[in-house]
């Protein structure tokens, strides 16, 4: 492990990333979320380029999910109590290596690359930080935190009332405008991700982070492989 600095800085040239907390190398706490929870299906957005920079993302160089094994036991009970509804996981995200974020801070900083504009079609790339869309420092870095949906036991969709990554009111999770539905689908999510231990956000209905993460201070930087 090493020191690093973290602070965000406006420099001339654009948002500057500059660190602070541990930054490590050392995977010796993961586990891989298929060992554990075996029916969970996987989209991983950022090895391909089905996500808002367009292209795959820095340290992902396989479509694989991992977690810290503290909030990996955690998400096995959110699976539990979703398959006894008819339900299974859906991941689109978890472990994201630092490297990502910087590539994706990169991205911003980059005017000649507007990415994909159907996730944020309303809002500049400046934006999506501003916005809280994406962090410099992100919590799924530390390894606790998932981003994901459910789909039924036949891997049919549920209809959330939008989709991931889309950088909108609309993923906010208490959005109005949507469906009663949607409104109970993102609840039943919701629901059994609080009930195991994990807590969400205000910007996105899909992302949640064990409350009793083991890394409270410690950004991780080990390749998904």
């Amino acid at each position: 492990m090493k020191k690093l600095a973290t602070a965000l800085l406006l420099a001339a040239g654009g948002l500057i990333p500059v660190y602070a907390d541990t930054l490590s190398v050392d995977k010796t706490d993961f586990a891989e979320i298929s060992t554990v929870i075996d029916d969970a299906a996987y989209d991983i957005r950022y090895y391909s380029s089905n996500n808002f920079t367009g292209n795959r993302i820095q340290g992902y160089h396989a479509p694989r999910a991992y977690m810290t094994k503290e909030a990996l036991t955690a998400l096995s009970k959110a699976a539990d109590d979703l398959r006894s509804q008819g339900y299974r996981l859906l991941i689109w995200d978890s472990y994201r290596p630092q490297k990502a974020v910087d590539n994706f801070v990169t991205w911003i900083n980059d005017p000649k690359d507007p990415g994909d504009k159907t996730f944020y079609p309303n809002l500049q790339k400046q934006d999506l930080v501003k916005g809280n869309y994406v962090a410099t420092k992100s919590s799924h870095t530390r390894g606790s935190t998932v981003d994901l949906t459910i789909i039924r036991k036949d891997g049919t969709a549920v209809d959330m009332g939008g989709t991931f990554d889309l950088f909108s009111e609309i993923s906010h999770p208490d959005y109005p405008k949507i469906t009663e539905a949607q409104k109970q689908n993102r609840q039943i999510l919701r629901d059994a991700m609080l009930k195991a231990g994990f807590k969400g956000i205000d910007s996105e209905w899909w992302h949640f982070t064990y409350k009793d993460e083991p890394y409270k201070d410690t950004y991780f930087d080990f390749d998904v492989e």
